[in-house]
Formats: C-alpha cells, structure tokens, sequence
C-alpha cells in the first residue's frame, strides 16, 4: 500500500472534499492492514531504540483532528510496542493562566523531544490557527498588542510554523505531521456510541454537538492550514480516518519510513572501548562465587 498520495504538496490550495475520509483497497483489508500495523509496531521498537542509542536525533509526531478523529486511540495502537522510557506523548488542553502569558509557541516547545526521544503532540501549536481561528475572541485571552489583533495574524502564525519546523529539523529534530480526515455522519455515529456506552460518558461534552454547527469554519481553517504549513521539512499527511484500522496503518507506515530514513544505528565502539569490554569480561568470568552456601533448611 503506498501513501504517498496523502502527503499534502508545499504551497498548495487544498479542499478537504478532495481527498477521502474512507479508502476502499481491495488489496488493502481490515485484515492486512491490521497484520502490516503488528509489524510496524515491531520496527518501531527497534528503530526506537537505535534512535535512543544513537542520541543524536529526535522525531516529532503531530495529531491533528476534529473531535472524535481517533487521536488518542491511533497513539495508542501505534505506540503500544515503544519502550516509555523513549517516547513522550503530551496532549494539550485549554492553555493555563501561565501559558497564557508566554507567546504562543512557549507551551509546545518545552514539551519538544529531546535527542534520542520520539515526541507525540496529541494536537498542537496548530490549535492557534485552529479553534483559536474559529473562536476569534479566544485571541483576546492572549495578551497580544492591539497592533497584531488584524486578519494578518493568520498569516503571521503560517510563516511562524514553518520557520520554526525549519528549525527544529535544521538541528536535529524531524518532524511528521497527520490530520485525521473523518467525515460528519462518522463523527455523529462517534459521538452517539459515547453516549451509548457508559465507559465512554465521560469522552462526551455537550460542546462537542455545539461545535458540529461550525464545521465550515473547522474544515475552512484546516484548509488554509494544512496548504499553508505543509513544507519539504514537514509534511502534512491527510489521513482517511472514517475506518480507524486504516488510519492507524498508514500512521504506523509512515513514521516507520521516516525512521528508517534517518538510519539510526548503535553506536559503533572504538578499539579502546572494545578493549575495556573485553577487560570487564575476563575479570567477570574470574571472579570467585561470593554466595554463601545455601542452608539445609532452605534445601
């Protein structure tokens, strides 16, 4: 299965008509989608390991989506195999008073990955071209300049995003971007089997039906977004997420490939260090057994 097709082209007008929320592959089933994810999950271990080993490196993972997408449940079926010690998912909520304070970037740099981590953004830094865009007066919660209340902001925001990608790639820490494309009769037939299900009350807010009154201003916002900020350094994959297992699939496929194309490694000693080892190993294997014999009561 090949999801280059998904990738979104730098500078390029998007409409979300365009492409899918399902894909139907005759090759592709729920079945081989689901084995190709078991796999990767296999690859990613490894390569999660090398990349830690290596420590030069960081990969960055953004989610993006309308509620009820499958952020979380993709992150979950993606990363279930990863050591938690090299992997960090960070999910941002309404900003603190804090946050609120600091520009608008402040919040998601401090939680970038550092070297050797993988980072996962259950959404992001894009939220302010997002909701923030939808719900203007949210900008006034801010503490911008009179000056920079103008339609330009958005615009402004763009180029922010793309130079800081820039950035992060130029020193070390790539970045792969995914918009989980679901459509509104999935999203509505979600939001019912959460109020459905007693274990998943607690996912519902009564906001969520308020917001599907604005889903032309959302896929709008996510439009200019996604063909204003997907960039050679970071790319912007629109996702088919009506079927959650092909959603997960591709997501798993293309961190793989962008893993595999950094060519983490472990380490290779030098001669010295070889040396050492081998001084470790020959003192191990002469050490005398320190244990004590064992009693005969516990014979």
């Amino acid at each position: 299965m090949n999801f280059d097709r998904f990738r979104v082209p730098p500078n390029t007008a998007i409409r979300l008509k365009d492409y899918p929320t399902e894909v139907n592959e005759p090759k592709f089933d729920k079945a081989a989608a689901t084995a190709k994810l078991a796999d990767d999950v296999k690859s990613l271990e490894t390569l999660q390991a090398q990349l830690s080993a290596q420590n030069t490196r960081a990969l960055l993972v953004i989610l993006q989506g309308i509620d009820a997408s499958g952020k979380d449940s993709t992150i979950r079926a993606v990363f279930s195999g990863v050591n938690p010690a090299g992997c960090r998912v960070t999910s941002f909520k309404v900003p603190s008073t804090e946050e609120l304070d600091h520009d608008y970037l402040w919040r998601y740099v401090k939680a970038l990955p550092e070297r050797g981590m993988l980072g996962v953004f259950n959404r992001s830094y894009y939220e302010e071209v997002l909701v923030v865009r939808v719900h203007p007066q949210l900008l006034q919660t801010e503490h911008l300049h009179s000056t920079k209340k103008t339609d330009k902001i958005w615009a402004e925001r763009f180029r922010h995003m793309n130079h800081f990608e820039q950035y992060l790639t130029d020193n070390g820490t790539e970045v792969l971007k995914f918009f989980l494309h679901l459509s509104k009769q999935e999203q509505k037939k979600r939001f019912l089997e959460r109020l459905d299900m007693p274990d998943k009350n607690w996912k519902f807010s009564a906001n969520d039906v308020k917001e599907r009154a604005l889903w032309g201003d959302y896929e709008h916002a996510f439009e200019d977004m996604l063909g204003n900020t997907s960039n050679d350094c970071a790319p912007w994959h629109i996702v088919p997420a009506d079927r959650k297992w092909f959603a997960r699939s591709m997501v798993a496929d293309t961190i793989v490939r962008k893993l595999q194309a950094m060519q983490p490694t472990y380490p290779t000693l030098s001669g010295d260090q070889l040396e050492s080892l081998a001084d470790a190993r020959k003192l191990l294997e002469e050490e005398k057994d320190c244990l004590r014999p064992a009693s005969p009561a516990s014979q």
